[in-house]
C-alpha cells in the first residue's frame, strides 16, 4: 500500500507541474504581439569601421538598402501548430557570404542544430545579451569555440541543401539573426523559452528577444546591460525540469530493479544508453544532459560493484 501511495503522490506531483507549465504558457499568450517595423540599415556599413561603437551588423553590403530584412522581427505566420511569431530578422544573401560577430564576446554554442544547419551563439556579457546566427554552412570553415572580437569572421552562409534544408526541400539561403537579453545559459533548451527559438507562440519581446536592427542602429547599452525578463523561472525551466524528472524516475526504476534481481549487467548496459542520451542532449545545449551523465556514472559504478560482490566467494568456515 505504501508503494502505491508513493507512486500516486509522484504521479500527482508530475501532473501538477505539467498543469502549472500549461497555465504559464497560456498566460504568455494572453497579450497580442505588437507589430514591429524593421530599422533602416542603409548606413550600417560605416558603423562596422568605427571601433568606438559597441555593435556592428554581422553582414556587409547594406549601403542604400533601407529595408533589407526578408522576414521582419515579430512577423506572423500560421503554422500547423497555430499562430507563431518570428523571434529574429532574416536577411537574404548568397551561399558563402561571410558572417561576422556583432560585438566582442565568447562563443557559447557552435554546432549543428536541426532546421538551422550550423548555429553559432555568442554571449556578450558587457551588454548582457547574446547574438544568434542561424543557417550557417557546416561544410565551410566556421569558428567553433573561444572568444571573439567585434567584426571577427564567425562562419559563412550555407547552401540551400545544408543550411537547414535538404536536397528534397532546399531552404532559401539567408541569415537568421537574433538578439536576446541575458546570456544563453539563462534559458533552457526546451519549450517556447528555449535559447535557440526561431518561431514561437508568445510575443518574442515578452521573452527577452530584441529587434536586432534597432539595437545596432541605436548603439546604446543600458546601464547594467539589457535586462532579461524576471520572475519566469517555472516557465523558462519547467519543461526541461519535467523531462529531466521523467528520465531520472526511469533511471531510478532500472537501478532498483537491477539491484533487487541481482543483475549487474543491466545497470552497466543502461549506463551506456544514458551516456549516449546525455551526449545527444548535450549537443543540443540542454542542461539535463549533466543529470544523465551523472546517472550513467552511478549505474556503471553500481553495476561493477554488484559484479565484484557476486564474484567474491564466501569462505568456508566449517572445520
Amino acid at each position: 500500500m505504501k508503494r502505491q501511495g508513493g507512486m500516486f503522490n509522484l504521479r500527482s506531483l508530475t501532473t501538477s507541474i505539467l498543469l502549472l507549465l500549461l497555465l504559464a504558457g497560456c498566460a504568455q499568450l494572453s497579450e497580442p504581439c505588437p507589430p514591429h517595423t524593421p530599422g533602416d540599415l542603409s548606413g550600417v556599413d560605416a558603423l562596422a569601421w568605427d571601433d568606438a561603437l559597441p555593435f556592428r551588423f554581422p553582414l556587409d553590403g547594406f549601403a542604400g538598402d533601407a529595408v533589407p530584412a526578408s522576414m521582419v522581427f515579430c512577423a506572423q505566420r500560421r503554422l500547423t501548430s497555430g499562430l507563431k511569431y518570428h523571434a529574429a530578422e532574416d536577411f537574404l544573401r548568397p551561399a558563402g557570404t561571410p558572417v561576422y560577430a556583432m560585438a566582442d564576446g565568447k562563443i557559447s554554442f557552435s554546432g549543428p542544430m536541426g532546421g538551422y544547419g550550423w548555429l553559432i551563439i555568442v554571449d556578450h556579457p558587457q551588454a548582457n545579451l547574446y547574438s544568434l546566427y542561424g543557417h550557417l554552412s557546416p561544410s565551410r570553415w566556421r569558428k567553433e569555440s573561444g572568444t571573439v572580437v567585434k567584426g571577427e569572421l564567425l562562419a559563412y552562409l550555407g547552401d540551400s541543401d545544408e543550411n537547414g534544408g535538404s536536397a528534397k526541400r532546399p531552404l532559401r539561403t539567408h541569415l537568421h539573426f537574433g538578439l536576446r537579453a541575458g546570456q544563453r545559459s539563462d534559458y533552457s533548451g526546451m519549450g517556447e523559452w528555449r535559447w535557440q527559438a526561431g518561431w514561437i507562440k508568445p510575443c518574442p519581446s515578452d521573452l527577452g528577444w530584441l529587434q536586432p536592427s534597432v539595437i545596432i542602429i541605436n548603439q546604446d547599452i543600458p546601464e547594467g546591460g539589457f535586462q532579461k525578463p524576471e520572475g519566469r523561472a517555472l516557465a523558462i525551466w519547467g519543461l526541461e525540469l519535467l523531462f529531466t524528472g521523467v528520465y531520472l524516475i526511469a533511471v531510478a526504476g532500472v537501478l532498483i530493479s537491477a539491484i533487487r534481481k541481482n543483475k549487474p549487467f543491466v545497470p552497466i548496459l543502461a549506463s551506456l544508453f544514458f551516456i549516449a542520451a546525455g551526449w545527444v542532449f548535450h549537443s543540443k545545449g540542454m542542461v539535463m544532459s549533466y543529470a544523465l551523465f551523472s546517472m550513467a556514472v552511478l549505474h556503471f559504478v553500481v553495476g561493477i560493484y554488484m559484479l565484484v560482490r557476486r564474484s567474491v566467494k564466501v569462505p568456508d568456515t566449517q572445520s
